[in-house]
């Protein structure tokens, strides 16, 4: 685990990117929590053996929290980028269901635009991991 830990100076590019995800999930997950659960429950697949609104309160609390995380707590920003990372790769599938299904929330009521969003979901994964620091830089010998 000491990589997720291990202190390494951030470039500014990589702070920008980590407090602009941190304000974007706090803002998502309260939205899971408040005025837009409908439209959240409406995106979790109907194979998901929870019940949708469990699944929505319990993804906003965790959006909730790795936005929090990325905002005030830097030091930790490996840990919670690599852990908003992977909340992105679980999320996925329901992603890709709300395409399948045709499920229009968010104004995502098209195939198209469904579809467009699958390919912004591995952006998302990338920023998560750079804000995170990784690839770590290699540092020059005058470091």
């Amino acid at each position: 685990m000491g990589f997720l830990t291990r202190r390494v100076g951030a470039s500014l590019a990589q702070n920008l990117t980590r407090i602009v995800l941190g304000a974007f999930m706090t803002a998502a997950g309260t939205l899971h929590l408040t005025v837009a659960r409908d439209d959240f429950r409406a995106q979790v697949p109907s194979w998901v053996p929870v019940d949708a609104d469990l699944v929505v309160l319990g993804s906003g609390v965790v959006e909730v929290t790795l936005g929090v995380a990325l905002l005030t707590l830097p030091r930790y920003r490996r840990l919670t980028g690599v852990a908003l990372a992977a909340f992105y790769v679980v999320i996925f599938p329901g992603n890709i269901a709300q395409y399948v299904d045709g499920v229009s929330a968010f104004g995502l009521d098209t195939d198209t635009k469904r579809l467009v969003r699958l390919f912004f979901q591995p952006v998302l994964v990338a920023a998560a991991l750079y804000a995170a620091g990784l690839p770590e830089r290699r540092r020059s010998p005058s470091e």
